[in-house]
């Protein structure tokens, strides 16, 4: 396999710390049977691109996946469920029109102050879309309108490693008392279940960042610590 190591950049979830990232260089043929290889070493997809953190002086992002088969919903989260039980969901193999409105309202309404404000077409089709393997679709409805949307990959590699990654979910600002985000990630493990999958991958963890804490809230779940998945289970 082929590799490049990134310039260092301020980073997104620690600013006080600069990021690097290891990126997979091979040629676009070889990049889809090699996610499922890639995923279960700790990278992770942005567009076309698959790579890894490979900071020169942190190693605080740690990759994240729940074992769907073993997954136990906390109270709060089977509480969520029962308040959410009006909404729906639907799969869909291919992105819709009515996706990017949803997303840019997203990140203008939710993340002003983040990297990827101000939304625009082609940074919402450079960021999820992606040109070696159709992404799933999950899409939450409250009635006939639709309030969320997940873009979830599949693995499925050679080596029989079946699994989701949860690569982002977006949802109407007006239901954000609705906790959509962990939600959506219920139903992702759901869905995961439902298709005899080993994992569900939920990207990095970074547990000095306050906005990604919401991921090690699902129990159990495995780390990527020195080059190794670690089982973590609640206290």
């Amino acid at each position: 396999m082929k590799f490049g190591i990134t310039q260092t950049f301020s980073c997104s979830y620690l600013p006080e710390q600069e990021e690097q990232l290891l990126v997979y260089a091979g040629d676009n043929t070889s990049l889809a049977p090699r996610y499922g290889q890639l995923i279960q070493a700790g990278f992770r997809r942005s567009g076309d691109q698959i790579y890894r953190p490979h900071c020169p002086s942190c190693n605080a992002c740690q990759s994240l996946r729940i074992p769907v088969q073993s997954f136990q919903p906390s109270r709060s989260q089977k509480r969520l469920l029962a308040k959410n039980r009006g909404i729906t969901c639907r799969l869909s193999t291919s992105a819709k029109e009515s996706y990017y409105p949803l997303y840019e309202r997203y990140i203008n309404e939710r993340h002003a102050d983040g990297s990827m404000y101000p939304a625009s077409p082609e940074q919402y089709k450079g960021f999820l879309l992606c040109g070696w393997q159709s992404p799933l679709f999950i899409e939450a409805y409250d009635d006939n309108k639709l309030i969320a949307v997940a873009v979830t990959d599949t693995i499925n590699d050679t080596e029989g490693h079946i699994a989701l990654s949860a690569l982002y979910t977006f949802y109407d600002p007006d239901f954000e008392q609705r906790s959509l985000g962990t939600w959506m990630i219920l139903q992702q493990i759901q869905i995961a279940s439902q298709h005899a999958c080993d994992f569900l991958y939920l990207g990095y963890q970074v547990d000095a960042c306050k906005k990604m804490t919401y991921k090690s809230n699902f129990f159990p779940h495995q780390r990527f610590i020195d080059n190794h998945w670690v089982q973590v289970s609640k206290n």
